[in-house]
């Protein structure tokens, strides 16, 4: 397992968020996750200016073994994609809390208290170990 960055928040359903300095929450998969799905081979981005619900659909990351779908852990409105995962979806492979980020959201309201911290992660994370 590696170690969990500090700054960031996390949902039970695997990713995670970082509040950013002009307000802007950056959302990508965790570790765990891109490890559970294997080698990335297609990310499906929603649109610049899309509005999501929290708990909504808002992306797809498929694998040679599956396709999921990344979670909005607030509601708002997309306001950035990381468009070089279309040419290299590996990037979450290779770096899921960098270069890995999928997208950035204005959101509505942030409930932090709704998040999980890097500790709560972890433990949710030594159950499904168990």
């Amino acid at each position: 397992m590696s170690e969990l960055p500090g700054d960031l928040k996390y949902t039970e359903e695997h990713e995670w968020l970082r509040r950013e300095e002009d307000g802007s929450v950056t959302v990508g998969i965790t570790d765990h996750a891109q490890a559970a799905l294997g080698d990335l081979v297609y990310v499906e981005l929603p649109e610049v200016g899309q509005d999501v619900e929290a708990g909504g659909e808002m992306a797809v990351v498929e694998s040679v073994k599956a396709a999921s779908d990344v979670y909005a852990p607030v509601g708002g409105s997309v306001v950035a994609v990381n468009d070089e995962l279309g040419d290299d979806p590996e990037k979450i492979n290779a770096d899921p809390y960098g270069d890995g980020w999928i997208v950035r959201l204005s959101p509505e309201a942030f409930d932090e208290a709704a998040l999980l911290t890097p500790d709560a992660y972890q433990e949710l994370l030594d159950k499904l170990d168990d």
